[in-house]
């Protein structure tokens, strides 16, 4: 079936603007140069810029033409791969500080609470971490771990840095499984000061319960998303 008109406009200056071609802040060609090069009615130009509206990749402004909007990239997040995996399959740099832990605790944050079960009371090695891409600060992760037999990960650092790979290769459990809840939330004073954000701006927060291959393991994590830079996908 033969793709109409518009579509190939839309498709050909998607590419342009993905490979650089048309630079973020840029000028796309007007709409008379636009249906010369394609042998095009205005309409059909039209139909394909509102496309691309739609999409983000452009704004249109009266008097001035269409510009190219600012892409943001996406990082996989909403998926089940953990960050080392999900930052490491992409082509930027990422980086993780340890805010605090591992320590030993019990859950304190109500908001799990209705996750779990007879675990509440359980002891767990909490772990809280600042995620960086570019430098640029993504994601606050406050994780929740319990402590069955699991004394090695409070006294060793993490192989790779990666909570996953060490669950794997040290204690044979496997994360294999994932539950959560996605909610805009305004950031606090400490949770904007960490992200490099406005007070009260709005940022994702992401409640996660990890199933393992250890039946009954499970684990949890209060996630806090700048997506200011780099939009959260479940793609990756």
């Amino acid at each position: 079936m033969k793709i109409p008109l518009y579509r190939q406009i839309q498709a050909h200056l998607k590419e342009k603007i993905t490979s650089g071609q048309y630079i973020e802040g840029g000028l796309l060609p007007s709409e008379n140069d636009l249906c010369a090069e394609f042998s095009a009615t205005r309409m059909t130009v039209r139909q394909a810029l509102n496309e691309l509206v739609k999409e983000g990749y452009i704004t249109r402004q009266h008097g001035k033409g269409s510009i190219v909007a600012s892409i943001r990239k996406s990082l996989g997040l909403l998926s089940l791969k953990g960050w080392t995996e999900v930052v490491g399959a992409s082509d930027r740099h990422g980086t993780t500080s340890i805010l605090e832990g591992p320590v030993s605790q019990t859950i304190t944050e109500p908001i799990f609470k209705h996750l779990l079960h007879q675990e509440f009371h359980t002891e767990f090695v909490f772990l809280k971490r600042l995620r960086s891409v570019e430098e640029f600060p993504v994601i606050l992760e406050e994780t929740y771990i319990p402590n069955e037999s699991l004394s090695a990960l409070t006294d060793e650092p993490l192989i790779d840095g990666s909570l996953f790979r060490t669950l794997f290769m040290r204690y044979q459990i496997d994360v294999n499984s994932m539950q959560q809840e996605v909610r805009a939330i305004a950031a606090t004073k400490e949770i904007a000061t960490l992200l490099k954000t406005k007070v009260k701006s709005p940022i994702l927060q992401i409640l996660r319960r990890y199933g393992t291959s250890k039946e009954g393991f499970y684990l949890y994590s209060l996630i806090y998303c700048n997506t200011e830079k780099y939009a959260i996908s479940s793609f990756n």
